[in-house]
């Protein structure tokens, strides 16, 4: 092999080799590997804190922004609260400050109970369980030794993690497939858990030990097993993430894989035993004695020199790495040939195809055509609109009027019916519904579309991934009968449609959230003069227009001023975690008060300071999202490429804060919207440039986002420092220190991106539109001590400015 290993990300702690159930089909102490036996049976803390160093190390020489690390077992809750607190803290105490921590463990759930769940709660550890469908199907595997049934056990446990003060704690539920189990009965089962993800694992085999195949099961009985969920599960509009198929769905577009076992992405998992060694992938304790191995261990050998191991170079070889007949095959890249330890074969070692290789050909063939949508009807027209000459020059130069964008708000309602239109055939009546109403109620369907969120679930979506790539589980397609039922609403139609409740609740965008209780579905019939939702349990709610919030029903609140902007606060949509921080729960009326107040004070500051950035807030601001605020108590704003229309946004403590964290945060809003239709730079440009306001080096595309959000802030320290032109005082001081500041960052931006070749003609135009805007400030006076230690503040070494990164570009910076 001559590829560079890939750094671990994934890291598997084992704090326990024991179990309390003697499940048949489990891989560490039922299948060819016995090296459990000799292993200690609790880690001990030394292990614990070396660990956490190692991954620590690992982390700061290759800038890892997140790893993630699941404790496991055997049983890891035998492990107890002791060691279990060990080793959540001494990871967090070993990371880096900018490296964040995915912490989980996975458990049979016998154990877990309410002062464990505090535990976790306290320690920020989420909590997977096994569990493989109802009490027969489950017991005919996961039993005790001694014969007893664990189920009861695990439902309670299960049942903890489901009440609300302990609900943000439950990952979701694993599967392991018996193909003697009806398939939609464990499904079934498993989606009256309300999980936040399924994942269905194939049981362990190789081609030394077959799985099995039971007489009169036919040819295929793995992939017809999963694809009888997978229909059902699109028939009810996918109302949880189930990792094979969300994968399968990635790789089909081209996409990455969520799991090991599909695709061919590099493995990036390492394991950790409780005597410190370090192994390979669990499952491959089933290919043969001591096949995980590799000799190393955390106190005398680097995570590094556990990637150049052979075995793990093997398992990150993608395509290469594979036999012929595998490379021949026309679903290899979303197949990847399987699991590694399933090509296991004594005297051929793993070059061989899956022993699941015509199940998985199955499989994935099905799917794809399932998917496949042989029309999309809701978009209409050519590519999206382009800006006028006058449009882009008015928006290069950091403003745009209202009918300026309100041609970027067009622009990006037709993006997403387009992305729509990838999406939706997928979810049945819920599209047939949507696109009928397009038809006869367009108004009513636009209005729904054009809300910001709904494209970044569209997104999410198509990509299969999580909000911020954080590891959370994908959005997935119930969100279309929540979309179809809100536009349904809205045309006062009669008509009703089935949709997904989600944690006792029913959301709907733009609208609000009823709370119906149960899991399952809902039904919604629109009306003149309202709505009624029909409850899983058969009970019943009418909910008119005007109706104020109420035990039951929330409603989207939208605050309105004079001068022509009316703004929600969304406080509700499940979508509005694009931020990559914290957001704020529903807000109480005494909040939602206070921000309906700073706001009033915030737009006034804008309509008389910055009226040239206010009129494009009227036209195309259309929600704030409230976020957490930070630790350090510093300002929050935040932006998201893909929610047209949203800026996030953590209260601060006065209005004219609030009013620089809109404008600032809604140019890199309008900015993301100019690149979705026009192209300022080369974007095979890779390369990274070191910028005046933070140390680490940004894409071409955060350069360009963190100038324009600059050119607002610089105007509105402009505008301030001219309101104390001859006065004294500590806030004037504090105001020409700022716009010093803010015109020497600038002025260093413009000109580093004014020498990047890779601007086109469209880039270099609007880079000379910021130049021109900001050039009147350079003039301002702001005091013989401000200008020259603002240029200190921000000098940079020029031979720094465009530094070379092997990293991919990340859209908005």
């Amino acid at each position: 092999m001559t590829h560079q290993p890939v750094p671990f990300a994934q890291f598997v702690l084992k704090v326990h080799s024991r179990c309390d159930l003697a499940c048949d089909h489990c891989y560490v102490y039922e299948h060819a590997d016995t090296s459990w036996r000799g292993r200690p049976r609790a880690v001990t803390a030394q292990v614990l804190d070396r660990t956490a160093e190692r991954i620590a190390e690992h982390a700061a020489e290759h800038r890892l922004r997140a790893v993630h690390v699941v404790l496991h077992g055997g049983e890891p809750l035998l492990a107890g609260p002791v060691v279990l607190r060990r080793a959540a803290e001494s990871l967090r105490a070993a990371l880096p400050p900018d490296c964040a921590l995915d912490l989980r463990i996975h458990t049979n759930g016998v154990r877990l109970d309410r002062a464990l769940c505090e535990l976790f709660d306290e320690l920020d550890i989420k909590v997977g369980i096994s569990l493989d469908g109802d009490a027969s199907a489950n017991d005919r595997h996961r039993r005790f030794a001694d014969g007893r049934s664990s189920y009861r056990q695990v439902i309670a446990a299960v049942a903890l993690l489901r009440r609300p003060e302990f609900r943000h704690l439950y990952a979701g539920l694993l599967c392991t497939i018996d193909v003697e189990n009806d398939p939609i009965a464990v499904y079934d089962a498993l989606l009256a858990l309300e999980p936040p993800r399924i994942d269905f694992l194939l049981p362990h085999a190789t081609w030394d030990e077959l799985p099995k195949r039971p007489a009169g099961a036919g040819e295929h009985p793995y992939a017809d097993w999963l694809l009888a969920i997978h229909r059902r599960w699109q028939e009810q509009g996918r109302p949880v993430p189930v990792r094979t198929f969300d994968s399968i769905h990635r790789t089909l577009r081209g996409g990455s894989s969520l799991t090991e076992s599909l695709g061919l992405d590099p493995a990036d998992l390492v394991v950790i035993e409780t005597d410190g060694s370090f192994e390979q992938a669990d499952s491959l304790k089933t290919a043969y004695d001591g096949a995980p191995a590799t000799g190393f261990d955390i106190f005398a050998n680097t995570l590094d020199e556990v990637a150049r191991h052979p075995g793990m170079m093997a398992r990150q070889s993608g395509l290469a790495g594979l036999g012929e007949e595998c490379r021949r095959c026309p679903v290899v890249r979303s197949c990847g040939g399987g699991l590694y330890a399933h090509r296991w074969r004594t005297g051929a070692g793993f070059d061989n195809p899956s022993v699941f290789c015509g199940d998985l050909m199955r499989l994935i063939t099905t799917i794809r055509d399932r998917v496949t949508p042989a029309a999309v009807p809701l978009p209409s027209g050519g590519p999206g609109p382009r800006l006028t000459d006058e449009q882009f020059g008015r928006l290069a130069g950091g403003h745009g009027d209202g009918a300026t964008v309100a041609a970027l708000a067009a622009g990006q309602l037709d993006l997403t019916r387009r992305l729509l239109a990838a999406v939706g055939p997928a979810a049945g009546p819920a599209w047939q519904l949507l696109t009928a109403l397009d038809t006869e109620a367009p108004g009513a369907v636009d209005a729904v579309l054009a809300h910001p969120y709904v494209r970044a679930w569209a997104v999410r979506c198509l990509r299969g991934d999580g909000a911020g790539g954080s590891g959370e589980p994908a959005a997935d397609l119930g969100g279309l009968a929540e979309i179809a039922a809100a536009a349904l609403i809205r045309s006062g139609r009669g008509e009703q449609l089935a949709v997904p409740v989600r944690g006792g609740e029913l959301h709907l965008p733009t609208l609000g959230r009823v709370l119906v209780g149960g899991s399952g579905q809902a039904l919604v019939r629109g009306g003149p003069d309202g709505f009624t939702v029909r409850a899983p349990g058969g009970a019943e709610q009418v909910i008119g227009f005007d109706q104020p919030a109420g035990e039951r029903w929330l409603p989207v609140r939208r605050v309105a001023f004079a001068g022509g902007w009316s703004v929600a606060l969304e406080d509700l949509d499940p979508q509005r975690d694009s931020y990559r921080r914290p957001v704020e729960q529903r807000l109480t009326q005494e909040a939602f008060a206070d921000w309906t107040g700073a706001l009033r004070e915030a737009w006034e500051l804008m309509l008389r300071d910055l009226p040239q950035y206010a009129a494009g807030i009227a036209a195309g601001l259309g929600c704030i999202t409230p976020l957490r605020p930070a630790a350090s108590g510093g300002q929050v704003g935040a932006a998201a490429r893909q929610a047209f229309g949203a800026v996030g946004i953590a209260r601060p403590a006065t209005a004219p804060l609030l009013a620089l964290l809109i404008v600032r945060e809604f140019q890199r809003v309008k900015l993301g919207a100019v690149l979705d239709f026009h192209d300022l730079y080369d974007r095979a440009d890779r390369r990274r440039f070191q910028v005046p306001w933070h140390d680490d080096p940004s894409s071409l595309e955060g350069l360009l986002q963190g100038t324009y959000a600059r050119l607002a802030v610089t105007e509105f320290w402009g505008t301030r420092a001219a309101a104390y032109d001859g006065v004294g005082g500590e806030a004037a001081e504090h105001a020409r220190r700022q716009l010093a500041r803010c015109r020497a960052e600038i002025e260093q931006a413009i000109d580093t991106l004014g020498e990047c070749a890779a601007l086109t003609d469209s880039g270099l135009r609007f880079v000379e539109g910021m130049r021109s805007t900001v050039a009147p400030w350079w003039q301002a006076p702001v005091g013989q001590q401000a200008e020259p230690a603002a240029r200190r503040a921000v000098e940079v070494n020029p031979a720094d400015r465009q530094e070379e990164r092997s990293v991919p570009m990340v859209a908005g910076g």
